[in-house]
Protein backbone atom coordinates (compact mmCIF):
# COMPACT_ATOMS: atom_id res chain seq x y z
CA UNK A 1 0.00 0.00 0.00
CA UNK A 2 1.08 3.52 -1.52
CA UNK A 3 1.71 5.87 1.66
CA UNK A 4 -0.35 9.01 1.44
CA UNK A 5 1.28 12.77 2.61
CA UNK A 6 -1.11 15.36 3.20
CA UNK A 7 1.33 19.09 3.72
CA UNK A 8 -1.01 22.13 5.49
CA UNK A 9 0.99 24.64 5.39
CA UNK A 10 -0.44 28.88 3.99
CA UNK A 11 3.37 29.44 2.45
CA UNK A 12 3.52 28.57 -1.34
CA UNK A 13 7.40 27.95 -0.86
CA UNK A 14 6.98 25.66 2.50
CA UNK A 15 4.05 23.22 0.59
CA UNK A 16 6.52 22.96 -2.53
CA UNK A 17 9.98 22.03 -1.40
CA UNK A 18 8.38 19.88 1.14
CA UNK A 19 6.18 18.07 -1.70
CA UNK A 20 9.15 17.44 -3.82
CA UNK A 21 11.31 15.84 -0.96
CA UNK A 22 8.51 13.84 0.33
CA UNK A 23 7.58 12.24 -3.37
CA UNK A 24 11.91 12.01 -3.98
CA UNK A 25 11.04 9.61 -0.79
CA UNK A 26 8.46 7.31 -2.92
CA UNK A 27 5.40 8.81 -0.88
CA UNK A 28 1.82 9.87 -2.81
CA UNK A 29 1.99 14.06 -1.56
CA UNK A 30 -1.06 16.04 -1.63
CA UNK A 31 -1.18 20.18 -0.22
CA UNK A 32 -3.25 22.69 0.85
CA UNK A 33 -3.45 26.10 2.33
CA UNK A 34 -5.84 26.13 5.58
CA UNK A 35 -7.01 23.79 8.04
CA UNK A 36 -10.44 24.06 6.78
CA UNK A 37 -8.96 22.74 3.50
CA UNK A 38 -7.14 20.06 5.43
CA UNK A 39 -10.28 18.37 6.75
CA UNK A 40 -11.99 18.69 3.34
CA UNK A 41 -8.96 16.88 2.07
CA UNK A 42 -9.24 14.17 4.72
CA UNK A 43 -12.90 13.36 4.34
CA UNK A 44 -11.82 12.60 0.22
CA UNK A 45 -9.04 11.24 1.06
CA UNK A 46 -7.74 8.68 3.49
CA UNK A 47 -3.92 9.90 4.64
CA UNK A 48 -1.48 7.70 6.82
CA UNK A 49 0.61 11.07 7.36
CA UNK A 50 -0.62 15.00 7.99
CA UNK A 51 2.42 17.88 8.41
CA UNK A 52 0.42 20.70 10.29
CA UNK A 53 1.73 24.28 9.92
CA UNK A 54 0.83 25.44 13.92
CA UNK A 55 0.16 29.38 12.40
CA UNK A 56 -2.66 29.18 9.82
CA UNK A 57 -5.21 31.62 8.47
CA UNK A 58 -8.52 30.56 9.88
CA UNK A 59 -8.82 27.69 12.08
CA UNK A 60 -4.98 27.15 13.41
CA UNK A 61 -3.05 23.80 13.46
CA UNK A 62 -3.78 23.09 16.87
CA UNK A 63 -7.71 23.73 16.59
CA UNK A 64 -7.09 21.20 13.24
CA UNK A 65 -5.18 18.85 15.22
CA UNK A 66 -7.69 18.09 17.66
CA UNK A 67 -10.47 17.50 14.94
CA UNK A 68 -8.19 15.22 13.58
CA UNK A 69 -7.97 13.36 16.28
CA UNK A 70 -11.78 12.82 16.34
CA UNK A 71 -11.23 10.75 13.44
CA UNK A 72 -11.48 6.89 13.31
CA UNK A 73 -8.75 6.15 12.34
CA UNK A 74 -6.78 9.36 12.88
CA UNK A 75 -3.40 10.39 10.89
CA UNK A 76 -0.23 10.63 12.32
CA UNK A 77 0.34 14.66 12.79
CA UNK A 78 3.80 16.15 13.07
CA UNK A 79 3.03 19.64 13.79
CA UNK A 80 5.42 22.44 12.72
CA UNK A 81 6.21 25.97 13.48
CA UNK A 82 8.56 28.96 12.33
CA UNK A 83 7.91 30.85 15.81
CA UNK A 84 8.05 27.40 18.07
CA UNK A 85 7.83 27.70 21.90
CA UNK A 86 8.08 24.94 24.35
CA UNK A 87 4.55 25.69 25.32
CA UNK A 88 2.94 25.35 22.31
CA UNK A 89 4.85 22.21 21.88
CA UNK A 90 3.56 20.58 24.94
CA UNK A 91 0.08 21.61 23.80
CA UNK A 92 0.78 19.72 20.57
CA UNK A 93 1.85 16.59 21.74
CA UNK A 94 -1.01 16.66 24.66
CA UNK A 95 -3.66 16.80 21.67
CA UNK A 96 -1.56 13.73 20.11
CA UNK A 97 1.28 15.01 17.43
CA UNK A 98 3.70 12.85 16.91
CA UNK A 99 6.66 15.11 16.94
CA UNK A 100 7.29 18.89 16.41
CA UNK A 101 9.19 20.73 13.41
CA UNK A 102 10.84 24.01 13.53
CA UNK A 103 11.16 26.07 10.71
CA UNK A 104 13.95 26.52 8.85
CA UNK A 105 13.32 22.93 8.13
CA UNK A 106 16.52 20.57 8.16
CA UNK A 107 15.88 18.18 5.17
CA UNK A 108 17.34 15.47 7.32
CA UNK A 109 15.20 16.11 10.17
CA UNK A 110 12.03 15.68 8.08
CA UNK A 111 12.92 12.68 6.31
CA UNK A 112 13.91 11.37 10.24
CA UNK A 113 10.81 12.40 11.75
CA UNK A 114 8.49 11.13 8.88
CA UNK A 115 9.95 7.43 8.64
CA UNK A 116 9.81 7.26 12.45
CA UNK A 117 6.31 8.62 12.31
CA UNK A 118 5.17 5.52 9.78
CA UNK A 119 7.03 3.56 11.16
CA UNK A 120 4.96 3.85 14.74
CA UNK A 121 1.86 3.61 12.92
CA UNK A 122 2.81 0.62 11.33
CA UNK A 123 3.70 -0.52 14.70
CA UNK A 124 0.54 0.32 16.02
CA UNK A 125 -1.51 -1.33 13.05
CA UNK A 126 0.46 -4.74 13.25
CA UNK A 127 -0.45 -4.69 17.22
CA UNK A 128 -3.92 -3.91 17.13
CA UNK A 129 -4.15 -6.61 14.43
CA UNK A 130 -1.92 -9.10 16.72
CA UNK A 131 -4.65 -8.53 19.32
CA UNK A 132 -7.88 -8.92 16.94
CA UNK A 133 -6.30 -12.50 16.29
CA UNK A 134 -5.58 -13.24 19.62
CA UNK A 135 -9.15 -11.79 20.70
CA UNK A 136 -10.21 -14.35 18.09
CA UNK A 137 -8.45 -17.44 19.03
CA UNK A 138 -8.98 -17.18 22.60
CA UNK A 139 -12.83 -16.19 22.21
CA UNK A 140 -15.19 -18.23 24.30
CA UNK A 141 -17.91 -19.60 21.83
CA UNK A 142 -21.46 -21.33 22.53
CA UNK A 143 -24.93 -20.11 22.62
CA UNK A 144 -25.50 -22.81 25.26
CA UNK A 145 -27.19 -21.78 28.85
CA UNK A 146 -23.75 -23.01 31.08
CA UNK A 147 -21.71 -20.78 28.57
CA UNK A 148 -23.85 -17.79 28.56
CA UNK A 149 -23.64 -17.71 31.80
CA UNK A 150 -19.76 -18.71 32.22
CA UNK A 151 -19.45 -15.08 30.07
CA UNK A 152 -21.97 -13.41 32.64
CA UNK A 153 -19.48 -14.66 35.23
CA UNK A 154 -16.01 -13.68 33.48
CA UNK A 155 -17.47 -10.04 32.95
CA UNK A 156 -18.57 -10.05 36.51
CA UNK A 157 -15.16 -10.81 37.72
CA UNK A 158 -12.50 -9.72 35.36
CA UNK A 159 -12.44 -6.20 36.52
CA UNK A 160 -11.28 -7.11 40.05
CA UNK A 161 -8.46 -8.53 41.57
CA UNK A 162 -10.47 -11.63 43.52
CA UNK A 163 -8.72 -15.03 42.62
CA UNK A 164 -10.33 -18.08 40.34
CA UNK A 165 -10.50 -21.10 41.26
CA UNK A 166 -11.59 -22.69 37.49
CA UNK A 167 -12.69 -26.06 37.10
CA UNK A 168 -13.34 -28.40 34.55
CA UNK A 169 -12.42 -31.89 32.95
CA UNK A 170 -8.89 -31.56 30.61
CA UNK A 171 -9.46 -29.62 27.09
CA UNK A 172 -13.12 -27.89 28.21
CA UNK A 173 -10.86 -24.69 27.70
CA UNK A 174 -9.85 -23.48 31.68
CA UNK A 175 -6.92 -21.28 29.89
CA UNK A 176 -9.54 -19.64 27.64
CA UNK A 177 -11.17 -19.02 30.89
CA UNK A 178 -8.17 -17.61 32.27
CA UNK A 179 -7.07 -15.35 29.39
CA UNK A 180 -10.59 -13.81 29.20
CA UNK A 181 -10.27 -12.87 32.52
CA UNK A 182 -6.62 -11.46 32.03
CA UNK A 183 -7.66 -9.45 28.86
CA UNK A 184 -10.97 -7.83 30.50
CA UNK A 185 -9.06 -6.55 33.58
CA UNK A 186 -7.42 -3.65 34.27
CA UNK A 187 -4.34 -5.18 34.25
CA UNK A 188 -4.56 -6.56 30.50
CA UNK A 189 -1.77 -4.29 28.99
CA UNK A 190 0.67 -6.52 31.59
CA UNK A 191 1.90 -9.74 31.42
CA UNK A 192 0.20 -13.21 31.51
CA UNK A 193 2.21 -15.36 32.61
CA UNK A 194 1.28 -19.15 32.39
CA UNK A 195 2.62 -22.06 34.49
CA UNK A 196 2.02 -25.49 33.85
CA UNK A 197 2.54 -27.32 37.35
CA UNK A 198 1.98 -30.96 35.81
CA UNK A 199 4.66 -30.23 32.85
CA UNK A 200 7.74 -29.24 34.95
CA UNK A 201 9.63 -31.51 36.68
CA UNK A 202 9.68 -31.44 40.54
CA UNK A 203 13.52 -30.29 40.73
CA UNK A 204 12.99 -27.50 38.66
CA UNK A 205 9.47 -25.99 39.48
CA UNK A 206 10.94 -23.91 42.23
CA UNK A 207 12.96 -22.53 39.88
CA UNK A 208 10.10 -21.45 37.44
CA UNK A 209 8.18 -20.46 40.18
CA UNK A 210 10.34 -18.01 42.02
CA UNK A 211 13.73 -17.83 40.41
CA UNK A 212 17.11 -17.89 41.58
CA UNK A 213 20.22 -16.16 42.29
CA UNK A 214 23.43 -17.14 40.43
CA UNK A 215 25.33 -20.17 42.37
CA UNK A 216 22.69 -20.90 44.50
CA UNK A 217 22.34 -24.79 42.92
CA UNK A 218 24.76 -26.68 40.28
CA UNK A 219 23.93 -25.24 37.19
CA UNK A 220 22.82 -21.69 38.49
CA UNK A 221 25.25 -19.74 35.86
CA UNK A 222 23.58 -16.37 36.77
CA UNK A 223 20.37 -15.03 37.97
CA UNK A 224 16.64 -16.07 37.29
CA UNK A 225 13.56 -14.03 37.44
CA UNK A 226 11.05 -16.50 38.51
CA UNK A 227 7.31 -16.79 36.81
CA UNK A 228 5.45 -14.69 40.15
CA UNK A 229 8.72 -11.76 38.85
CA UNK A 230 7.56 -11.99 35.42
CA UNK A 231 3.92 -11.97 36.04
CA UNK A 232 4.63 -8.45 37.82
CA UNK A 233 1.71 -6.28 37.52
CA UNK A 234 -0.04 -8.75 35.50
CA UNK A 235 -1.80 -12.08 35.96
CA UNK A 236 -0.28 -15.14 36.70
CA UNK A 237 -2.20 -18.90 35.54
CA UNK A 238 -1.25 -21.88 37.60
CA UNK A 239 -2.49 -24.47 35.22
CA UNK A 240 -3.46 -27.86 36.85
CA UNK A 241 -2.36 -26.47 40.23
CA UNK A 242 -3.53 -30.10 41.98
CA UNK A 243 -0.46 -31.57 40.68
CA UNK A 244 1.97 -29.47 42.22
CA UNK A 245 4.15 -30.64 45.28
CA UNK A 246 3.17 -30.07 49.15
CA UNK A 247 6.81 -28.05 49.30
CA UNK A 248 5.89 -26.06 46.69
CA UNK A 249 1.90 -25.12 47.26
CA UNK A 250 3.73 -24.18 51.08
CA UNK A 251 5.65 -21.27 48.82
CA UNK A 252 2.91 -19.91 47.37
CA UNK A 253 0.76 -19.85 50.02
CA UNK A 254 3.34 -17.72 52.31
CA UNK A 255 3.99 -15.63 48.37
CA UNK A 256 0.02 -15.15 48.36
CA UNK A 257 -0.13 -14.15 51.88
CA UNK A 258 3.16 -11.67 51.87
CA UNK A 259 2.50 -10.54 48.31
CA UNK A 260 6.75 -11.06 48.21
CA UNK A 261 8.62 -13.65 46.66
CA UNK A 262 12.20 -15.05 47.56
CA UNK A 263 14.12 -16.37 44.58
CA UNK A 264 16.45 -19.47 45.68
CA UNK A 265 19.74 -18.47 46.93
CA UNK A 266 18.79 -15.19 48.06
CA UNK A 267 17.23 -14.07 51.77
CA UNK A 268 15.88 -10.61 49.87
CA UNK A 269 12.15 -10.55 49.78
CA UNK A 270 11.07 -8.94 45.67
CA UNK A 271 7.67 -7.36 46.43
CA UNK A 272 5.17 -8.32 43.71
CA UNK A 273 1.71 -7.65 42.56
CA UNK A 274 -0.14 -10.72 40.92
CA UNK A 275 -3.14 -11.59 40.58
CA UNK A 276 -3.33 -15.45 40.81
CA UNK A 277 -5.36 -17.80 38.55
CA UNK A 278 -5.72 -21.23 39.00
CA UNK A 279 -7.02 -24.44 37.41
CA UNK A 280 -7.57 -28.13 37.98
CA UNK A 281 -9.32 -31.02 36.67
CA UNK A 282 -8.98 -32.74 39.98
CA UNK A 283 -11.62 -32.80 42.73
CA UNK A 284 -9.47 -30.59 45.16
CA UNK A 285 -11.58 -31.68 48.02
CA UNK A 286 -10.62 -35.29 47.36
CA UNK A 287 -6.57 -34.55 46.98
CA UNK A 288 -7.22 -32.80 50.59
CA UNK A 289 -8.57 -35.59 51.97
CA UNK A 290 -5.88 -37.93 50.75
CA UNK A 291 -3.04 -35.40 52.12
CA UNK A 292 -2.17 -34.25 48.46
CA UNK A 293 -3.27 -30.73 48.68
CA UNK A 294 -3.34 -28.01 51.57
CA UNK A 295 -6.47 -26.97 52.42
CA UNK A 296 -5.50 -23.54 53.39
CA UNK A 297 -3.85 -22.66 50.02
CA UNK A 298 -7.56 -24.40 48.27
CA UNK A 299 -9.19 -21.23 50.24
CA UNK A 300 -6.69 -18.90 49.18
CA UNK A 301 -7.00 -19.79 45.88
CA UNK A 302 -11.00 -20.41 45.61
CA UNK A 303 -12.23 -17.15 46.50
CA UNK A 304 -14.18 -17.21 43.56
CA UNK A 305 -15.11 -20.47 41.94
CA UNK A 306 -15.51 -21.11 37.99
CA UNK A 307 -16.79 -24.56 36.32
CA UNK A 308 -16.29 -25.11 32.59
CA UNK A 309 -18.93 -27.79 31.63
CA UNK A 310 -17.36 -30.55 29.57
CA UNK A 311 -18.50 -30.63 26.12
CA UNK A 312 -20.59 -33.59 26.12
CA UNK A 313 -23.13 -31.04 28.81
CA UNK A 314 -23.12 -28.46 25.95
CA UNK A 315 -24.01 -30.60 22.69
CA UNK A 316 -25.91 -27.59 21.29
CA UNK A 317 -22.45 -25.29 21.01
CA UNK A 318 -20.94 -28.68 18.55
CA UNK A 319 -21.82 -27.32 15.36
CA UNK A 320 -20.76 -23.52 16.40
CA UNK A 321 -17.19 -25.02 17.55
CA UNK A 322 -17.22 -27.12 14.20
CA UNK A 323 -18.10 -24.36 12.03
CA UNK A 324 -15.53 -22.24 13.88
CA UNK A 325 -12.20 -24.15 13.99
CA UNK A 326 -13.29 -25.70 10.31
CA UNK A 327 -13.32 -21.89 9.14
CA UNK A 328 -9.88 -21.19 11.16
CA UNK A 329 -8.10 -24.54 9.56
CA UNK A 330 -9.12 -23.97 6.01
CA UNK A 331 -7.86 -20.22 6.48
CA UNK A 332 -4.66 -20.99 8.09
CA UNK A 333 -3.78 -23.85 5.69
CA UNK A 334 -4.62 -22.21 2.46
CA UNK A 335 -7.42 -24.19 2.04
CA UNK A 336 -10.89 -23.59 0.06
CA UNK A 337 -13.56 -23.05 2.55
CA UNK A 338 -15.00 -26.67 3.81
CA UNK A 339 -18.11 -27.73 5.25
CA UNK A 340 -19.97 -30.41 7.50
CA UNK A 341 -23.26 -32.51 5.73
CA UNK A 342 -25.88 -32.65 8.07
CA UNK A 343 -25.42 -36.14 8.54
CA UNK A 344 -21.59 -36.01 9.56
CA UNK A 345 -22.57 -32.84 11.99
CA UNK A 346 -25.28 -34.99 13.53
CA UNK A 347 -22.36 -37.73 13.78
CA UNK A 348 -20.48 -35.18 15.77
CA UNK A 349 -22.91 -34.14 17.98
CA UNK A 350 -23.73 -37.14 19.14
CA UNK A 351 -20.00 -38.50 20.00
CA UNK A 352 -19.44 -38.15 23.67
CA UNK A 353 -16.16 -36.32 23.27
CA UNK A 354 -14.31 -37.37 26.18
CA UNK A 355 -10.98 -35.52 25.10
CA UNK A 356 -13.61 -32.41 25.23
CA UNK A 357 -13.17 -29.38 23.00
CA UNK A 358 -9.11 -29.92 22.34
CA UNK A 359 -10.45 -33.39 20.68
CA UNK A 360 -12.87 -31.98 18.25
CA UNK A 361 -10.52 -28.95 17.39
CA UNK A 362 -7.84 -31.43 16.52
CA UNK A 363 -10.21 -33.58 14.25
CA UNK A 364 -11.35 -31.09 12.49
CA UNK A 365 -7.64 -30.07 11.76
CA UNK A 366 -6.89 -33.03 10.60
CA UNK A 367 -10.62 -33.45 8.04
CA UNK A 368 -9.13 -30.14 7.07
CA UNK A 369 -5.27 -31.69 5.85
CA UNK A 370 -6.73 -34.99 5.04
CA UNK A 371 -10.25 -34.48 3.56
CA UNK A 372 -9.92 -33.78 -0.37
CA UNK A 373 -13.82 -32.99 -0.56
CA UNK A 374 -15.45 -29.27 0.14
CA UNK A 375 -18.14 -31.15 1.60
CA UNK A 376 -17.45 -33.36 5.03
CA UNK A 377 -19.44 -36.43 4.88
CA UNK A 378 -19.82 -39.52 7.28
CA UNK A 379 -17.73 -41.38 5.09
CA UNK A 380 -14.68 -39.28 5.82
CA UNK A 381 -15.11 -39.31 9.49
CA UNK A 382 -12.48 -41.69 11.34
CA UNK A 383 -14.55 -44.91 13.06
CA UNK A 384 -14.22 -43.70 16.30
CA UNK A 385 -16.28 -41.11 15.52
CA UNK A 386 -19.11 -43.59 15.64
CA UNK A 387 -18.42 -44.45 19.28
CA UNK A 388 -21.34 -42.06 20.45
CA UNK A 389 -24.06 -44.60 18.60
CA UNK A 390 -21.88 -47.55 20.02
CA UNK A 391 -22.28 -46.17 23.80
CA UNK A 392 -26.04 -45.21 23.15
CA UNK A 393 -26.45 -49.27 22.24
CA UNK A 394 -24.69 -50.47 25.38
CA UNK A 395 -26.88 -48.40 27.56
CA UNK A 396 -29.57 -49.83 29.59
CA UNK A 397 -33.22 -49.73 28.06
CA UNK A 398 -36.50 -49.72 29.79
CA UNK A 399 -38.31 -51.95 27.02
CA UNK A 400 -36.61 -55.12 24.40
CA UNK A 401 -38.26 -52.74 21.37
CA UNK A 402 -35.80 -49.83 22.44
CA UNK A 403 -32.94 -52.25 23.10
CA UNK A 404 -33.65 -53.57 19.96
CA UNK A 405 -33.65 -50.28 17.83
CA UNK A 406 -30.72 -48.39 19.61
CA UNK A 407 -28.77 -52.18 18.45
CA UNK A 408 -30.04 -52.00 15.31
CA UNK A 409 -29.10 -48.24 14.48
CA UNK A 410 -25.90 -49.06 15.98
CA UNK A 411 -25.46 -51.98 13.39
CA UNK A 412 -26.56 -50.56 10.06
CA UNK A 413 -24.60 -47.13 11.08
CA UNK A 414 -21.35 -49.30 11.72
CA UNK A 415 -22.21 -50.93 7.78
CA UNK A 416 -22.62 -47.56 6.08
CA UNK A 417 -19.00 -46.58 7.49
CA UNK A 418 -17.78 -49.88 6.49
CA UNK A 419 -18.81 -49.42 2.71
CA UNK A 420 -18.31 -45.96 2.12
CA UNK A 421 -21.88 -44.99 2.50
CA UNK A 422 -22.18 -46.74 -0.49
CA UNK A 423 -25.91 -47.72 0.07
CA UNK A 424 -25.93 -50.38 -2.83
CA UNK A 425 -22.86 -51.97 -1.78
CA UNK A 426 -24.22 -51.75 2.33
CA UNK A 427 -27.86 -52.80 1.40
CA UNK A 428 -26.09 -56.36 -0.13
CA UNK A 429 -23.75 -56.47 3.11
CA UNK A 430 -26.91 -56.69 5.22
CA UNK A 431 -28.53 -58.62 3.08
CA UNK A 432 -31.73 -56.15 2.53
CA UNK A 433 -32.98 -54.42 -0.68
CA UNK A 434 -31.37 -50.75 -1.48
CA UNK A 435 -35.36 -49.32 -1.12
CA UNK A 436 -35.78 -51.28 1.93
CA UNK A 437 -32.19 -49.54 3.61
CA UNK A 438 -33.49 -46.29 3.08
CA UNK A 439 -36.61 -46.82 5.20
CA UNK A 440 -34.64 -48.45 7.27
CA UNK A 441 -32.35 -45.74 7.70
CA UNK A 442 -35.32 -43.03 7.94
CA UNK A 443 -37.46 -45.62 11.05
CA UNK A 444 -34.07 -45.61 12.28
CA UNK A 445 -33.13 -42.05 11.95
CA UNK A 446 -30.11 -41.90 9.97
CA UNK A 447 -30.28 -39.37 7.71
CA UNK A 448 -28.50 -40.09 4.19
CA UNK A 449 -24.89 -38.95 2.77
CA UNK A 450 -25.21 -36.64 -0.04
CA UNK A 451 -22.21 -38.18 -1.02
CA UNK A 452 -23.88 -41.27 -1.87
Amino acid sequence: MSIRILIVDDESGIRESLGALLRDEGYEVDAVATGEECLDAIERQQYQLVLLDVWLTGMDGLETLEKLQRRDPAPMVVMISGHGNVETAVRATKLGAFDFLEKPLSIEKVVLVVRNALDLMRLDSENQRLRAELEERYQILGTSVSMKALRQQIALTAPTSGRVLIFGESGTGKELVARALHANSPRSSMPFVEVNCAAIPEELIESEMFGHRKGSFTGASEDKAGKFQKADGGTLFLDEVGDMSLKTQSKVLRILEEQSVEPLGSNQPVKVDVRVLAATNKKLEDEISKGNFREDLFYRLNVIPFYVPALRQRTEDIPILAAHFLASFCQAYGKKQKEFSQPAMEILVANPWPGNVRELKNLVERLVIMSPSHRIEPHHLPPELFRGAQQDAQKPYETLHEARQAYEREFVLRKLQENGWNMTNTAAALGIERSHLYRKMRALKIAPSKAS
